[in-house]
């Protein structure tokens, strides 16, 4: 590829992360326009002209529809694009119904697939080690489904997603480990993980290898997350109802709320809260961008509040198993928070104040970051590996490594000296990483400690 061709492939996924913040527009539309402005780049470099002119001139050309979709969205905000270009609305219509009921046979699917290990003796209660090491793999494997039906995924990709959920079917069952093991709890947050990119993989419909579709995935993760947690809220007014109402009447309904409604409920809104991304595009991008922007500035002043209070009273961080998941928890959060205002943010727009405070949070969990790293090396100087410790102490350093780089970028893009995309970039090609990571800890640290 020429450096005209990576210019060009540059400004094209700047204009189409631009389409994607229109209300107006949605994912398929972006595609299908995407399509047009590529044959016409075609057309105008056919006749002599480079690639960063061409790109120009076809955007110019297509800049009366896209202002005719800003307007027409102004006075139709619940409408989409495709109303303007078809005159036949039947086949957008019938391609929802088909997704509605995609979702819900996968939802079902959901359920299935985390009762179905009672009729072979594994109960909720009383098998409470094997949820803890397949519950990841239980539900993330229908929602898999979903989006290798809704994408079409070729016969390869499908082989790879198959091989990939049996490896970690294989990972969590295969070793002896005993119930109080660490590696039990270690394989239930790492396993989840390795999976969702596996998800991601047949979300970007087997090509992986595209930044701009691991940054899709990013959005998408951080929508999901939104809608997945509201429908979590909803349900535990629910719950609460339920219990109300039946002890109103003298029925217990403690066993229909713990083997039932929880778990069948949990495992189809993670199918059902990816179809509301899909569904409900142009409603999420309102809500998504101002709770980052909400919430940026409070983690940062919580995070700095943390390191004055760690300087004056002297304490040591605690690196006990709850307290690392804690801190780790908290750098994911607020790197799931640079993650998503990085993917809702203009490219092209100049440096502001919310940038600083960007920088500000990256700051702030590189410094946590470093205070964990030496109190996990510490102790491991001490009292020697154990598989929480190891697991914590190479999660901090690639977070570390994020971060530092993360600060830098954003300094330079400050400063001008550096284009936004390179943050981009940098980020999707980051997330690979945190996936070998934890393929690694799922597959190699329960030999690696002797099962313990």
């Amino acid at each position: 590829m020429t450096v005209d061709d990576t210019e060009l492939e540059t400004q094209i996924a700047e204009w189409r992360t631009y389409m994607l913040r229109r209300r107006a527009v949605s994912g398929a539309d972006v595609d299908e326009l995407e399509d047009h402005l590529r044959e016409r780049v075609a057309d105008l470099t056919a006749t002599g002209l480079r690639p960063d002119e061409a790109f120009l001139i076809a955007v110019k050309r297509m800049g009366r529809m896209d202002e005719l979709s800003r307007e027409f969205a102004r006075e139709h905000s619940d409408r989409l694009w495709k109303q303007l270009v078809l005159t036949d609305d039947a086949p957008a219509e019938a391609e929802r119904r088909r997704g509605l009921l995609v979702m819900i046979a996968c939802a079902a699917l959901a359920v299935l697939a985390v009762k179905l290990p009672a009729l072979f003796g594994f109960g909720f209660d009383d098998s409470a080690a094997f949820y803890l090491r397949n519950l990841g793999l239980l539900v993330l494997a229908p929602l898999t489904v979903y989006f290798a039906w809704r994408r079409g995924v070729d016969r390869g990709t499908a082989a790879a997603l198959i091989g990939l959920f049996a490896l970690g079917a294989v990972a969590a069952n295969a070793y002896r480990l005993d119930d109080d093991s660490q590696s039990i709890v270690l394989t239930a947050i790492h396993l989840p993980l390795a999976l969702w990119i596996v998800v991601g993989i047949a979300y970007a419909a087997g090509d992986w290898r595209s930044g701009q579709k691991r940054m899709d995935f990013i959005r998408f993760t951080g929508e999901w997350f939104i809608y997945f947690v509201l429908i979590c809220l909803g349900g535990g007014v629910l719950t609460g109802i339920t219990v109300g109402t039946f002890s109103a009447i003298g029925i217990d309904a403690e066993t229909f709320i713990s083997e039932w409604l929880v778990p069948c409920g949990g495992a189809a809104a993670v199918v059902v809260a990816a179809w509301l991304v899909e569904a409900k595009q142009s409603v999420i991008e309102n809500m998504a961008p101002v709770l980052t922007r909400v919430f940026t500035p409070l983690f940062a002043v919580t995070l700095a509040a943390v390191l004055v209070a760690i300087a004056v009273t002297t304490n040591a961080i605690d690196v006990e198993r709850d307290m690392l998941i804690l801190f780790d928890l908290l750098l994911v959060v607020v790197l799931g928070l640079v993650l998503y205002s990085i993917s809702a943010r203009d490219p092209g727009a100049p440096a502001g104040f919310f940038d600083w405070t960007q920088l500000a949070l990256i700051v702030s969990a590189l410094l946590i970051d470093v205070l964990v790293l030496v109190a996990i090396t510490g102790r491991i100087t001490e009292w020697g590996f154990t598989p929480n410790k190891s697991a914590a102490l190479g999660e901090n350093l690639i977070l570390f490594v994020n971060l530092a780089w993360s600060a830098w970028l954003y300094w330079s893009i400050i400063k001008g000296r550096k284009p936004f995309a390179r943050l981009e970039r940098w980020q999707t090609d980051y997330v690979p990483v945190y996936a070998a990571w934890a393929w690694v800890v799922v597959l190699a640290f329960p030999p690696i400690f002797a099962f313990a």
